[in-house]
């Protein structure tokens, strides 16, 4: 029988620490989520690999690397609202939970967004909701938001997704651009947003994150 725990605590000390992520209400969260409870039963034998485990339809759980060093330039306070886009089962939900007061994760697909419910209730994590309804979208009802994170790759954000983010909020999304991707922090002030480059990963856009494609005469 695989040693869940185990391999759980090899995922921190081989990928989250190494990857300059320090601060203990991460390392703690990440320790004590089950991330095998949360990605396809198909998928569980490599839930602590270091890379994106498939959800079907083009969807993935981001490998812990990225979920980490997002958390980590975020530093989410235990006092704040976060919104979780494209949520998936639940795993990033259920670890944002553990350093937040709040988190609404948003998932577009009816049985994942099912059955993240289920799981996240069963892990107690009862400072955490799913939104079900387009990930383009977002939860406009629960916010604004302190801070938003993304599940995925996008092309571009759409104006109502950063319509939810408080004046002062952070933002995490992944860039990509064909094969190659970044992840930048944006900082909202006077309703605008900066963006600060982070670090580079990988996952597949979003479904409504894809930029229009262009017609050529």
């Amino acid at each position: 029988m695989t040693d869940f725990s185990a391999l759980r605590r090899m995922m921190v000390d081989t990928q989250i620490r190494p990857s300059d992520v320090t601060k203990y209400p991460i390392i703690e969260a990440m320790l004590a989520v089950p991330r095998e409870t949360f990605v396809p039963d198909a998928q569980t034998e490599v839930a602590y690999a270091d890379q994106n485990v498939p959800l079907g339809a083009q969807r993935v759980v981001p490998e812990p690397r990225t979920l980490a060093k997002m958390l980590d330039a975020l530093d989410v306070c235990e006092d704040e609202l976060v919104l979780d886009v494209g949520c998936g089962l639940g795993y990033s939900t259920a670890v944002v939970a553990r350093l937040a007061q709040m988190v609404i994760g948003v998932e577009e697909d009816e049985q994942l967004a099912s059955e993240a419910q289920d799981l996240l209730s069963e892990s107690n994590a009862d400072n955490a909701i799913v939104h079900e309804g387009t990930l383009a979208a977002g939860a406009a009802e629960h916010g604004p938001y302190d801070v938003i994170l993304i599940q995925g790759g996008i092309e571009v954000l759409p104006a109502e997704i950063l319509a939810q983010l408080k004046d002062g909020g952070r933002i995490a999304a992944l860039f990509m651009d064909g094969a190659l991707g970044e992840v930048k922090i944006g900082y909202k002030s006077d309703d605008r947003v900066s963006w600060r480059f982070e670090f580079n990963a990988g996952a597949p856009v979003l479904p409504g994150f894809a930029k229009a494609p262009e017609f050529a005469l």
